[in-house]
């Protein structure tokens, strides 16, 4: 069946012959309906019968078509705007500060050369290759695959609920900011054993911050348990946290369009603030032996798995790997962008920014234990997000001109990477939505998504929502996302298969695809994973915050969560097994785990990479070599057989585009009517798809 569309001066035939054996050389005849072959179908198209050789539909162009970003720069600006975000600013700092300072650097940026930039750079490729969503995607790459992303979305919806929640205290802080004290750099009477954080006296050791009483007691509230509930929400941040969706509802109600535009600010404009604060913190007593802290490792820790675990989770979350928001964006992308360049660049940019925020924090650790009399490791006694919250403060505190202003820039700064990345989130959410019920509007997705991730998100601003913030955050945020994540690269680079896969970028951005990649993908990346998450697994210790346990009814949602989410993979499997029960068992799991949606969206250009991929396999195969041999000899062959290779690639291109040519000619269109005309025989069938006829009219 041909799809057509209708115009306001003639409906529009697309008769076309399914191949050019079914119809064995015949020419096809444009068929007039009269009323009595017009059937109506409920809601959707028109099919038009004749009875004969052909079967027409007419449907009403798409209302809305795929967007794309405005140009290149949109979507590498926005990729730094949705990678760069809170996790570098918070998370980085914190995982660091948990695991030993620089312990932790050494096997983040080998994690991140070796895990990070490969699975950034395989999802790209898997989005701009489909331009199709996470959960779309890998239900193209296999129908029993599905349940990758939708467990994925478990890890999504987890984040991005408590992930506003950290928006909401940072807009507490930013209109805190205008007073004219700042209120966390005093002490209250009650606090005891408290110093300023705008002062410079030397307390003893059991002495806290005014900024993390301030953050712990004032904005927080909190429980030192969660055995007795987690209490009602704060209405101050109850509000803030539904101001902070409506801005992202007011983001995402427009799409990738208008936030391409505003990507350029939320990218550039952090580093201005982060450079001056950290300025600043280098200048504080004390400051070099927290610098020293954060770049000096401790080599025993490098044999410590929890440490390489917690490098690669921080890798997954501060790049918005495993997520699905990568493969959303790249999606969006014109079929030959060279997204090679853009995942190095950056991956690059979020390193240095989470450098550039760990240096930032640490000088000040470094402050605060000169002024507490304490080793650096212990000047923190809270732990989650309130060490952003109480570091970062303490250092505006003590600016010696206007920190209420460095305050409010610093806050905003948080506010609008809290913005930057959310909207990516939700965008995932909202795709597979669109998806699934493609008569929603854009704004109803938007508002329905909004409204639900504000109720669950009323979670968090209870005096004990630190503590369930911890818990999603390590079962859904952590655990769940490093098992989706494995499963997704098992599936692209061992299932569908490494040369396939790299066949698929050859043909997408014409370029070969270097050792480097390869071998991360096929080896490196998958055994990694595998054998951290299992050592992980083995050695796993019970969760805490801070110091205080989690009661056995929060332990218990957590593991749901993660039993929740891995259940998807063999959940989708058993339903679409089922679906397709009436087949028997082989041609069963043969429609389970079929490729055949698998390829480029674009009609006509996948009809080339099918013939792309039919030739070079053809080719190995006259060789006689194996997938590994042949895998190298496409890598390292001679380099006239690259050229040979890429201009016959353009001559292809170059071929069908004449055929289409020559095609459209023998079309002929008048402004009122339009007059039916066929291809010749000598244009292949698959190309002649655009002949017009008007209903009711004669056929000349």
């Amino acid at each position: 069946m041909s799809v057509v569309s209708k115009s306001e001066q003639c409906n529009y035939f697309f008769l076309k012959r399914k191949t050019d054996n079914d119809m064995k050389g015949e020419v096809n005849v444009a068929y007039v309906p009269d009323t009595g072959d017009l059937e109506k179908t409920g809601t959707g198209p028109v099919f038009i019968k004749n009875g004969k050789t052909d079967i027409i539909s007419v449907e009403e162009p798409d209302s809305e078509k795929r967007a794309q970003w405005g140009n290149g720069m949109e979507f590498l600006m926005s990729c730094i705007a949705m990678s760069v975000g809170l996790g570098n600013i918070w998370r980085f700092p914190y995982t660091a500060y948990q695991n030993g300072g620089g312990a932790f650097l050494i096997p983040y940026i080998i994690t991140l050369v070796i895990i990070g930039r490969p699975l950034y750079y395989m999802e790209m490729v898997l989005g701009q290759f489909t331009s199709k969503g996470n959960v779309h995607t890998f239900a193209s790459l296999a129908p029993g695959l599905g349940g990758i992303g939708y467990g994925q979305m478990v890890s999504v919806i987890g984040v991005a609920t408590y992930y506003c929640s950290l928006m909401a205290l940072t807009l507490y802080y930013f209109f805190s900011s205008f007073s004219s004290v700042l209120p966390w750099s005093m002490c209250e009477p009650e606090w005891t054993n408290c110093v300023n954080a705008s002062g410079s006296a030397v307390k003893a050791n059991d002495s806290l911050s005014s900024s993390e009483y301030f953050f712990s007691q004032t904005v927080l509230h909190e429980k030192s348990q969660i055995d007795d509930g987690i209490g009602a929400p704060d209405w101050k941040l109850t509000l803030y946290l539904f101001a902070s969706w409506v801005c992202v509802f007011l983001v995402a109600v427009k799409g990738v369009k208008s936030s391409g535009k505003v990507s350029y600010f939320l990218a550039l404009f952090p580093y201005v603030v982060l450079i001056a604060i950290l300025i600043r913190a280098v200048t504080l007593p004390g400051s070099v032996e927290g610098i020293l802290f954060f770049i000096e490792p401790k080599w025993g820790e490098l044999l410590n798995p929890n440490v390489w675990y917690a490098a690669v989770s921080q890798c997954f979350f501060s790049l918005n790997v495993g997520f699905g928001s990568i493969i959303m964006y790249a999606s969006y992308n014109d079929f030959k962008h060279g997204i090679n360049r853009d995942a190095l660049i950056v991956s690059g940019m979020d390193t240095f920014t989470s450098l550039l925020a760990g240096f930032t924090i640490f000088a000040i650790l470094g402050n605060l234990a000169h002024e507490l009399n304490t080793d650096i490791d212990s000047v923190v006694k809270t732990g989650g997000t309130g060490l952003a919250f109480i570091s970062y403060p303490d250092a505006i505190a003590k600016f010696d001109t206007v920190p209420q202003l460095f305050a409010v820039l610093f806050f905003f700064m948080l506010f609008v990477l809290g913005v930057g990345s959310l909207v990516a989130l939700q965008s995932c959410v909202a795709t597979v939505l669109k998806d699934g019920f493609p008569f929603l509007k854009n704004w109803q997705v938007a508002a329905g998504t909004c409204i639900i991730g504000f109720l669950i998100g009323l979670v968090y601003v209870t005096p004990g929502g630190q503590f369930i913030l911890t818990i999603v955050d390590h079962f859904a945020g952590t655990f769940n996302l490093y098992m989706m994540t494995v499963a997704e690269i098992i599936a692209v680079m061992w299932w569908y298969g490494l040369e396939d896969i790299c066949l698929d970028m050859e043909f997408m951005l014409d370029m070969k695809v270097n050792a480097y990649w390869r071998i991360c993908w096929a080896f490196v990346t998958p055994v990694l994973l595998i054998i951290i998450l299992i050592y992980s697994l083995i050695t796993m210790k019970e969760l805490t915050y801070g110091s205080a346990a989690m009661s056995t009814t929060a332990l218990g949602f957590g593991w749901f969560l993660l039993v929740f989410g891995v259940c998807q993979i063999p959940a989708w499997m058993l339903w679409y097994m089922h679906k397709k029960r009436k087949l028997g068992g082989s041609e069963m799991l043969n429609a389970t785990f079929s490729r055949d949606h698998w390829g480029p969206k674009d009609p006509e250009r996948n009809k080339e990479w099918r013939e792309f991929k039919k030739q070079a396999w053809e080719q190995r195969k006259n060789r006689g070599e194996s997938r590994f041999k042949w895998g190298i000899h496409s890598r390292y062959g001679s380099g006239s057989e690259r050229k040979n290779s890429m201009t016959a690639n353009r001559d292809r291109k170059e071929s069908s585009s004449r055929v289409m040519r020559v095609c459209s000619r023998v079309v002929r269109e008048t402004q009122h009517n339009c007059r039916v005309s066929v291809c010749p025989d000598s244009i292949p069938a698959s190309y002649c798809t655009h002949i017009y006829a008007p209903i009711g009219s004669p056929a000349n």
